[in-house]
């Protein structure tokens, strides 16, 4: 009896080798990403000067990402999804070739560094996705978003203050050379690891525009692609303005590794702490708490008079970003697993997903690139932030109109 037991739970329980295998690819790839990416916003900022160059290269990354996301998602349902991520991971590892290769003109090329990044990011986060969603269950989402948080916080804290140091310790293009070669070296240890996931093949058509219209009769499911276009009007705008507008406050790549320190150190407490105590039904109250400390931290960046007070905006945004993202990405998975039809077009409600965050990206970007064009963006870049930096809180608006009961839900068929 014991035995037929344990053999029912672990069949039931998400295979923990892949588990692993997943924490260990993002934590690879979140290391990567936090060595370079800050930088690499600054090192073409150095090398033109002009904060249009900076949205159009960040501009191109949000537009070919969802593209990349439905074409990943074609292939998705034809070949292995471990090729995918693997794709996607080589197209990053090929992005930080080209920034090498280009060096000094690197600021010369925008559309091209967006372009390949934006491609790897659709392939990467689609495969991720997908994998997430099939090696864990609602009751282990949380869990599994808190501990690869906990990894995006270390490898926040580690990656920026090394390249920081490495940077003012050696000449600029070395240093820089320096940290984008490391980024290389970890995606192809990621690209290894990807070898050993279990091989995950869907079967079926590709049914992009069924799982689109679903919005129209599903309220959950379009209520959360609302929350989600919200969501990425602020990351669309703040993902370049902040690191920019805290080198130029400090003048110095190490101040501004400190500075995300500070940040992912705020944020790594959070994740572990939201992880062991944040329970199913208060996550509305956790993303709506998220969502306004947020908020409160625009005013303090806006407004800030020297490091000090650039560091106080890291800390309350280290503490409530994990309020809010942990909830806030576990509901979403809910509401698919409970979608019509969500265990065979698991992938397409995925894309559909991602194409609404970018609509909100790609919108904070243009709106930028024609305010700037038309006002000095010393007095437009404050109005920006201070309007589109609410977007995590107007998301709750259309997170606290999703129906509780979705919690308790099992996926759907």
């Amino acid at each position: 009896m014991m035995s037929e037991t344990v053999k029912r739970t672990k069949k039931t329980m998400p295979n923990s080798k892949d588990l692993k295998l997943l924490l260990t690819i993002g934590g690879l790839y979140a290391i990567a990403t936090f060595l370079s990416n800050t930088f690499v916003n600054i090192f073409l900022w150095k090398q033109s000067g002009d904060y249009i160059d900076i949205a159009i290269y960040n501009l191109f990354v949000y537009i070919l990402q969802p593209i990349s996301f439905v074409v990943a998602g074609k292939f998705a349902k034809k070949v292995d999804r471990t090729i995918i991520i693997r794709t996607g991971v080589i197209f990053l590892s090929i992005f930080y070739v080209t920034v090498l290769l280009a060096g000094d003109n690197a600021s010369r090329f925008p559309y091209l560094l967006g372009a390949i990044l934006g491609i790897g990011y659709g392939f990467y986060w689609l495969a991720f996705n997908v994998l997430t969603f099939e090696v864990t269950e609602p009751e282990t989402r949380d869990f599994f978003n808190g501990i690869l948080g906990t990894l995006q916080s270390l490898g926040g804290m580690i990656g920026p203050i090394s390249a920081g140091y490495i940077i003012t310790r050696l000449d600029n293009f070395q240093g820089y050379s320096l940290i984008f070669f490391i980024s290389f070296f970890l995606f192809l240890i990621a690209v290894v690891c990807s070898f050993f996931l279990k091989k995950r093949k869907a079967t079926g058509k590709f049914f992009f525009k069924q799982v689109a219209l679903e919005r129209k009769s599903n309220r959950n499911w379009r209520n959360i692609l609302y929350a989600h276009i919200f969501q990425g009007l602020r990351e669309g705008l703040f993902i370049f303005v902040v690191a920019i507008w805290v080198y130029i406050a400090t003048n110095s790549e190490f101040a501004l590794g400190g500075f995300n320190l500070t940040l992912s150190l705020c944020s790594f407490i959070s994740y572990y702490l939201v992880t062991k105590i944040l329970k199913v039904e208060y996550r509305k109250h956790a993303i709506l708490l998220g969502g306004f400390l947020l908020y409160v931290a625009v005013g303090l960046f806006v407004f800030q008079t020297g490091y000090g007070m650039l560091l106080v905006y890291g800390i309350i945004v280290g503490i409530a970003y994990p309020l809010y993202n942990v909830p806030f990405i576990s509901l979403t998975y809910d509401i698919i697993g409970k979608a019509r039809g969500a265990k065979d077009l698991r992938i397409e409600y995925i894309i559909i997903r991602e194409l609404f965050v970018n609509v909100g990206r790609v919108s904070a970007i243009l709106i930028f690139i024609v305010s700037v064009s038309f006002v000095e963006p010393k007095i437009m870049i404050p109005i920006l932030l201070l309007s589109i930096g609410g977007g995590n809180l107007f998301a709750y608006y259309f997170v606290h109109k999703t129906d509780s009961s979705i919690y308790r839900g099992v996926n759907g068929t």
